[in-house]
């Protein structure tokens, strides 16, 4: 029965390289997989001169004999060589750079929104200039993402900052809250511009390099209310007929995201209920400083004591602030990161099921015949093909966003425990410079009395 509905080999296109095999893809050119001649293989990587998902690729053709003599143990299937291309040959070089800086504020009759100025830097040759400067408002960031997941529907797109937006705040736009969005938003870019595959998407480059009225215009190429309306029908439908039979590695994978997501929202909220406490506690310690120094005019034989101790405070309260500014800066935006990417787990996850669970609903068709049977076999053909490409391209971006995710969380918490120890040191060592001061005291106290 298989062999009657299989109609095709697979077609993929935009995996990133080390594919079906789960090996970790690292920075390799994107590769794609399609059906072929059994002695040609045609590994394709993606050119930056794209428009509209037409993704222009170049090709690098090698007959399996050239393959072969990368490795003498390499498969000679050729999806199986295909999966482990890595062009280990050519330079990890970063040849594409963006900056995102400089909001600006825009009033209207009608709204009040924020603009942030995009510098991108390239050297590579399909763009039309080495440097760009465009500025985008938060709802162009929110239409790359989504046009990113319609391209891409099983790659992990990186996640974008909440919108919070609070019914009847005042300060929606302070200086804390925009320059928070700013560096999540740079740091989705970058995110983009180092995967192997997002990095060539065509509304990516066009989102880089179009003026305003440009990507308006772009923007309408897109599809439609009504065609996005069916794809949401779809898509709750298939949600609720569930997926029958999922792969035991994506049962696992959920497991692993459902896991992850509990623990890193505990230590997300915990984090920031930690961080605010010291804020307040920060706050104290501004005041009781001050107070020792009143204390000290209406004390004279307490006087070198009472500065002593209100200048060790003013040191620690400093020591303590350079702390919460180093916790803000490294941990704080990494957990919170990881939790957004939580979320957008889950949806890649739903976006699988959806595809296999059209699948399933052919093939239950197709066993009790309930429409024609020929274009039920050939549909079916199809989105075989389609499950196949969507899975490969989930396992090999899952290799790598685990790598970049414990990376990222080892260096965080190694980031805290460095600022934690300077914390500590510092009070260390204002405070025992405290008490040899005033044994020294007492000292010299101790020997004029004897003399």
């Amino acid at each position: 029965m298989e062999g009657e509905l299989r109609a095709s080999q697979p077609r993929c296109s935009g995996l990133p390289a080390g594919g079906a095999d789960g090996e970790s893809p690292g920075d390799s050119a994107p590769v794609s997989c399609s059906s072929g001649s059994s002695t040609l293989l045609q590994a394709e990587v993606l050119d930056l001169d794209e428009d509209e998902d037409d993704l222009e690729v170049f090709s690098k053709d090698a007959s399996l004999m050239d393959m072969n003599s990368f490795s003498p143990m390499m498969p000679t299937s050729p999806l199986s060589m295909i999966n482990q291309i890595k062009f280990e040959d050519e330079p990890d070089l970063k040849d594409l750079f963006i900056t995102v800086d400089e909001p600006e504020s825009h009033v209207t009759t009608i709204e009040t929104f924020i603009t942030y100025r995009i510098i991108t830097k390239t050297s590579r040759s399909e763009f039309d200039s080495s440097e760009f400067e465009v500025r985008r408002r938060y709802q162009d960031f929110l239409w790359l993402k989504g046009r990113l997941e319609e391209a891409h529907p099983t790659l992990i797109i990186p996640p974008l900052p909440e919108k919070f937006i609070v019914k009847g705040m005042v300060e929606r736009f302070n200086d804390d809250f925009i320059e928070t969005r700013r560096k999540a938003l740079h740091k989705f870019l970058n995110r983009i511009a180092d995967h192997p595959t997002l990095t060539f998407n065509e509304d990516f480059k066009v989102f880089l390099t179009a003026q305003a009225w440009e990507l308006s215009s772009h923007k309408k190429q897109g599809p439609g209310l009504f065609s996005r309306m069916g794809q949401t029908v779809r898509a709750v439908a298939s949600s609720m007929r569930g997926v029958k039979n999922r792969p035991e590695e994506f049962m696992d994978m959920n497991n692993f995201i459902e896991t992850f997501s509990q623990k890193i929202n505990l230590i997300d909220k915990i984090s920031q209920r930690i961080h605010k406490e010291e804020r307040d506690y920060f706050e104290e310690m501004k005041e009781f400083g001050p107070i020792h120094i009143l204390w000290s005019a209406s004390e004279e034989d307490l006087v070198d004591s009472l500065k002593g101790v209100a200048s060790c405070i003013d040191k620690c309260c400093k020591a303590t602030e350079r702390r919460m500014f180093g916790l803000s800066e490294t941990l704080l935006p990494v957990v919170h990161e990881y939790v957004l990417y939580s979320e957008m787990l889950m949806g890649v996850m739903k976006r699988r099921d959806q595809i296999q669970a059209d699948l399933d609903s052919k093939v239950e068709a197709l066993t009790y015949k309930k429409a024609d049977t020929d274009l039920l076999t050939e549909e079916i053909g199809k989105l075989e093909d389609k499950v196949e490409c969507a899975n490969n391209a989930l396992k090999a971006d899952w290799e790598r966003w685990k790598q970049n995710m414990q990376n990222d969380i080892k260096s965080a918490f190694t980031d805290m425990a460095e600022e934690n120890i300077s914390y500590y040191e510092q009070c260390l060592a204002t405070w025992e410079s405290f008490l040899t001061s005033q044994t020294d005291f007492h000292l010299e106290e101790n020997s004029e009395d004897n003399a």
